[in-house]
């Protein structure tokens, strides 16, 4: 069974400001690479999107409905839906991840 992949308008952004700040820091053939690599890494989640493990930030508060892929040192953060695996956040993992999932998943 292939599950069908969403982004959400903020993991869509998240793809924009990664792409830019890579732009701009390194190159734009880098910051293209990282790009493909991350889509490509969300595209392997409509094959088996529960093979990914649970965040730790949301499993210590008790949150286990979210799921994580890499392309290190970004994280894929998403959760699956009946047959969608809907994506809301892309992240560099070396961010207060804590906070940022507080904030995006949470509302806090």
């Amino acid at each position: 069974m292939r599950y069908q992949i969403l982004l959400t308008a903020g993991a869509e952004r998240d793809l924009e400001e990664l792409h830019a700040h890579i732009a701009e820091h390194d190159s734009p053939g880098k910051a293209d690479y990282v790009l493909d690599r991350l889509m490509q890494a969300a595209g392997r989640l409509s094959a088996f999107p529960e093979r990914g493990s649970h965040p730790r930030e949301l499993l210590a508060l008790g949150i286990r409905e979210y799921r994580q892929s890499f392309f290190k040192p970004y994280r894929i953060i998403y959760r699956v839906t009946g047959k969608q695996v809907i994506v809301f956040l892309i992240a560099d993992g070396r961010r207060d991840m804590q906070s940022l999932l507080a904030r995006r998943l949470l509302g806090a």
